[in-house]
């Protein structure tokens, strides 16, 4: 072995001591379920995985990714609110418009005051349930994204990551992520 891959594996170790010591500091503030399952093998093994700084690619390039989904996601939610405003207004318009006609009709106001709550009421339940529809389709949308990018982490090789939707897994996978991103910070140019 020459002098200069000496040197080399020796800051590429020195590296990786120091990546684990941050991440045994940051694991150590976890809630104590958390650390127990961040053993020393799991840390040293990330520690490695990050020497190179591909883990950090992936992991910005997830994040950016994510969040543009969000924004899209975002956005569809508030065009269909804004839909349901428009929805209220044309339909209010309408109901003080009818309410005019039957001013001087006493004997229809009743019947078209009932009408329009009705209409009221079964315009505000539809509204109601398609946010709710919406709402869970994105739900379902985010979830999905998560296993995907869960995938991605596993078959990169990134110690601690597997497909699951068991809560306390997921949150211990962001924890990690969370480390990734504050090395990223700290050990490369390459922020999260």
């Amino acid at each position: 072995m020459s002098g200069i891959d000496l040197h080399k594996k020796e800051e590429r170790q020195k590296l990786h001591y120091k990546m684990l010591g941050d991440l045994q500091n940051m694991a150590r503030v976890l809630p104590g379920k958390y650390q127990q399952r961040l053993p020393y093998d799991l840390l040293s093994s990330l520690a490695s995985s990050m020497l190179d700084g591909t883990v950090f690619d992936i992991v910005k390039s997830l994040e950016e990714v994510q969040h543009l989904e969000e924004k899209a996601l975002y956005t569809q939610r508030l065009r269909l609110i804004n839909e349901h405003k428009a929805q209220r207004h044309e339909m209010q318009k309408k109901h003080k418009e009818l309410l005019l006609q039957n001013q001087n009709k006493p004997h229809n106001l009743p019947l078209v005051q009932a009408q329009v709550e009705r209409e009221m009421k079964t315009l505000e339940k539809r509204c109601e349930d398609e946010l709710r529809r919406r709402d869970v389709k994105i739900m379902q949308e985010l979830d999905k994204k998560v296993m995907d990018q869960q995938g991605l982490l596993e078959k990169a090789g990134v110690p601690g990551f597997f497909v699951t939707n068991v809560r306390h897994e997921i949150q211990l996978q962001m924890y990690l992520l969370d480390f990734i991103c504050r090395l990223a910070i700290t050990h490369s140019s390459k922020a999260c």
